[in-house]
């Protein structure tokens, strides 16, 4: 016993002197102090053989998004150090696949479907999750995740035992009921005959039908957020941020030496619709920074740019609207009060502009105007892209697009008109969603035609991408990228694994916002860790938007400091004229890097170009 309490103050007076300078020891006349130092020194020599932090807590939320719908919170605990800690916590974006002309009833029942989704997510998460999680790693997401697959494929696969179940039920009480019912069919020779002059409505063209809407099982929400809160945890426990953990993972825990930005693609303007504009096809009209700019120079550019726009848009009488008018405060506002720019009324919740335009051209000449004002030249200083939303136009009585009020146009011609589009306005770099994804050979065709001289991105077009993991046999239309969101059941494996499929194919990846979006900012940082090409988080308004901008503007300073920041380099594809037979994501064979003797110079987007190399280099 001597020896061992002999050998003990040892390791203590050793402990005591090297933690301890002879200088602070001579002048301190604290006794105290010398011993919280002691004690200090203690727990961070023991605190490297504790036990590896585990879950032992997970906690699902009802919160409310960025527009007010009920969405999911998933908080994380884990056990550090013999105690329970809670380490962190994601809020799940919600998304709507309703378009926005969407009729009323519908609306209502996609609410309510999305109350009930958020419920049964809720009730995953704090009953099966948190028994299933416990005890786990937080720095194993690929655990994490298989579990959480295994587990969504049983509740799939239950779902449709009710459904058969429901089915069968269902059958045979109509057959109960047609066997008590006398038969109410007509007679051979009473069945009316269809008149010989009288023709049935069909399309004047056969286009193919509209895929079935992606169905979402109620409760997918839980798989989501909980796969990105394990994620969160597991950088907050290792340390690094988490923009490093999602690239050690992709790299398989290999550090990479050099991180490039996801170059942002900023929404301007919201063109509406509906009556009284006119003009259909444009949806959204998308700014894009040139690569030689930093990411902070690039928003502050953008910034200028919406401000110039805001004054365009404000009326040049600046008339008080005809509810001021009437009132007091309209009143003394025409006696010499200056009102408000109407554009500050007219935010949408993609937190862009809301305009209305009459013609395709108008908002592009608009654009002009603003950056021609502010001594910038769009094709040099800034490029555009623009969000068709093909998918809203189609009448599929007539088998067009209805792109103007009154004016349709055959998926062929809405070929030719992009082209003719980019050939006058070269500055537009990126169409998003210019045709629906069942118009499989007119994607092949306009990415053979404008493939060279802009991104043709398919985002509605990718919406089933999540259901990859279920069905290996999906393919996707010929395109130049393809915008990725992190909904429902979507883990970060799979991400991951998305990402790195995309890349082999030279498919870029675009990180995007949806339409629900919170202040959870964890969509940057995934962007980043992936390596995505870009990054769609709406505009420069509205906290919930401003927020993830911050958070990538942080990234860049962070990055730019330990000089692990790489520049942004953007090819167009140039597709083979022939058609070729669609790939399948499960057959897709990765090719081997460009030699470096295949890159281009810079190409001046601003003027048009006669014949463009097949790998263009956009600076």
């Amino acid at each position: 016993m001597v020896m061992s309490r002999a050998s003990g103050n040892k390791t203590l007076d050793a402990i005591h002197t090297a933690a301890v300078p002879e200088k602070q020891i001579g002048l301190s006349g604290s006794v105290k102090n010398q011993t919280n130092i002691i004690c200090s020194q203690l727990a961070n020599y023991f605190s490297k053989f504790s036990k590896t932090p585990v879950i032992c807590k997970v906690v699902g939320r009802k919160v409310l998004d960025g527009v007010g719908q009920p969405t999911l919170e998933v908080e994380i605990y884990c056990t550090v150090k013999n105690y329970e800690k809670r380490i962190c916590s994601t809020v799940m974006s919600s998304h709507s696949q309703i378009p926005e002309n969407a009729l009323p009833e519908t609306t209502e029942a996609d609410e309510k479907e999305r109350k009930d989704c958020v419920n049964t997510a809720v009730e995953w998460v704090n009953e099966s999750l948190n028994v299933m999680l416990r005890d786990l790693k937080p720095t194993d997401q690929c655990k994490v995740d298989k579990m959480l697959g295994e587990y969504f494929t049983k509740k799939v696969e239950e779902k449709k035992e009710v459904q058969k179940q429901e089915e069968e039920e269902e059958a045979e009480a109509t057959l109960a009921l047609t066997s008590c019912t006398p038969s109410a069919t007509a007679l051979p020779g009473k069945k009316k005959a269809a008149k010989p002059g009288k023709k049935v409505s069909v399309a004047e063209r056969t286009i193919p039908p509209a895929e079935p809407v992606e169905s979402v099982l109620c409760g997918s929400l839980a798989i989501g957020g909980t796969s990105l809160a394990v994620a969160k945890a597991g950088a907050t426990i290792s340390r690094i941020p988490l923009y490093l953990h999602i690239a050690l993972l992709k790299c398989n825990q290999d550090s990479p030496k050099e991180i490039s930005l996801p170059l942002p693609m900023v929404t301007l303007l919201n063109c509406e619709k509906i009556s009284p504009a006119k003009l259909k096809l444009v949806k959204e009209v998308v700014l894009i920074p040139p690569v030689q700019l930093s990411l902070k120079q690039g928003i502050e550019r953008v910034l200028d740019i919406q401000k110039e726009m805001m004054r365009l848009l404000e009326p040049p009488d600046k008339m008080p609207s005809p509810q001021l008018a009437d009132s007091k405060k309209g009143r003394a506002r025409n006696t010499g009060k200056k009102a408000p720019p109407r554009a500050l009324k007219r935010i949408s919740h993609l937190g862009c502009l809301i305009t209305g335009c009459d013609n395709l051209e108008q908002p592009l000449l608009l654009m002009q105007t603003a950056c021609n004002n502010i001594g910038l030249e769009l094709g040099t200083d800034m490029y555009l892209a623009i969000n068709c939303a093909a998918h809203e136009l189609m009448d599929y009585v007539k088998g067009k697009y209805e792109i103007l009020t009154g004016t349709f146009k055959s998926p062929d011609e809405m070929v030719d008109i992009y082209v003719e589009l980019i050939n006058k306005f070269p500055f537009i770099i990126g169409l998003i969603d210019p045709l629906r994804k069942e118009d499989r050979q007119q994607w092949n065709n306009i990415c053979c035609a404008l493939g060279s001289k802009c991104y043709l991105i398919a985002e509605d077009a990718a919406t089933y991408i999540s259901k990859l993991k279920l069905d290996q046999n999906i393919t996707i239309p010929t395109c130049s990228g393809v915008v990725l969101k992190y909904i429902n059941q979507t883990t970060v494996s799979d991400l991951i694994e998305l990402t790195g499929l995309l890349d082999g194919q030279r498919h870029i990846t675009i990180l995007g916002s949806p339409d629900g979006e919170s202040s959870d900012d964890s969509l940057v940082d995934l962007a980043v860790g992936l390596g995505a090409r870009f990054i769609k988080l709406g505009g420069l308004s509205r906290g919930e938007r401003v927020t993830k901008y911050n958070r990538l503007l942080a990234i860049e300073e962070e990055l730019a400091k330990n000089r692990t920041l790489r520049e942004a380099n953007l090819e167009f594809i140039a597709f083979a004229e022939e058609s070729r037979p669609e790939k399948q994501l499960s057959d897709v064979v990765f090719p081997p890097p460009l030699p470096p003797q295949l890159s281009q110079p810079a190409l001046q987007v601003h003027s048009p170009p006669a014949q463009l190399p097949e790998d263009s280099t956009l600076t």
